[in-house]
């Protein structure tokens, strides 16, 4: 059988893809920095091959990817360094090549493409990012295409929007389900009437490997889009009433990102992302559709519910 390794793993999407592999019974290799984190997360599955890499040291690298078939990548960096991301990704791509790795999956983001020039943002427009994270994510799509164009080995891109779902910390909604079972108010970047989209990340695991097992998928970019167009006020709406609170919120907007980012790193990298809100992305994902069929999405009523659930048993 085929070697899968997932790089990257103790996130958020690794757990969706590793979740999957487990139903199906499947031998993987589970690759991140921490050793612990890797036992903690995954050290029960029989099936599960835990190997730890130095992202920073080729070698590493080279010995973490040996045997593996298919890569699938979701390293993520600090977000005040997002100039690491084509650095490791050329490491990581030459180091698979080097390896025999056949097929190499990158999850990516919508800041490739920069403000949108369409109300449906599809595959083919313009990848034009005005922002520093655009610039470095779009490196980082064209190394594996262009190592896919010159016969080097078999990539593909999964672009993803905003997500969330049990157990996930990093997401523009984390602090809103926290706040609705603790009672308090919600802390929200604004605008938060404006359309948005959130994939639910159990989802994403078995697209994942539906796209990396089909022949179609190579040499080109896809998108998964959200369960439809919502608002973060709307989200905020059924998180609070399912979770039996009254909703109160504190928005953030850019302003007040540029002066608590003054001694937040986090809030002040968030500054010229904050386009996002006001001229949002809506993907358009008819083509991953074309190409696998129907696409399970997990409803945001559902996806709240679960959410809610797993932070009431964790708690």
């Amino acid at each position: 059988m085929a070697k899968i390794a997932l790089v990257g793993a103790t996130g958020a999407i690794g757990n969706s893809i590793g979740a999957v592999l487990a139903q199906a019974g499947q031998p993987w290799r589970a690759i991140a920095r921490s050793h612990s984190a890797l036992q903690t997360q995954f050290g029960a599955d029989p099936l599960v091959e835990c190997v730890t890499w130095n992202p920073e040291d080729a070698a590493s690298i080279a010995t973490a990817l040996q045997g593996v078939d298919t890569l699938i990548y979701t390293v993520g960096v600090p977000y005040w360094q997002f100039e690491l991301h084509p650095v490791l990704m050329k490491r990581t791509l030459e180091a698979a090549i080097a390896a025999g790795v056949k097929r190499f999956v990158l999850i990516g983001t919508v800041y490739s493409y920069g403000r949108p020039q369409q109300e449906r943002v599809t595959e083919d427009h313009p990848r034009q990012p005005h922002t520093f994270k655009g610039q470095r994510r779009l490196e980082q799509e064209n190394l594996l295409l262009a190592a896919h164009a010159a016969g080097r080995i078999q990539g593909t891109v999964l672009r993803l929007p905003d997500f969330y779902g049990p157990g996930v910390e990093k997401s523009l909604l984390d602090g809103v389900f926290k706040a609705a079972l603790a009672g308090k108010a919600a802390d929200m970047i604004g605008p938060i009437d404006t359309p948005h989209e959130f994939v639910y990340v159990p989802d994403v695991g078995a697209v994942v490997l539906r796209l990396a097992a089909n022949p179609g998928a190579w040499g080109r970019v896809w998108h998964l889009a959200g369960a439809g167009v919502i608002s973060q006020k709307t989200m905020a709406e059924q998180i609070f009433a399912e979770a039996g609170s009254r909703m109160r919120t504190r928005v953030l907007g850019k302003a007040g990102l540029r002066l608590l980012g003054l001694f937040n790193p986090m809030l002040r990298e968030l500054v010229e992302m904050h386009y996002l809100q006001t001229d949002p992305v809506i993907m358009d994902d008819s083509a991953l559709q074309r190409l696998l069929g129907s696409v399970h999405k997990t409803t945001y009523a559902e996806g709240i519910r679960q959410t809610l659930a797993a932070a009431r048993a964790a708690a």
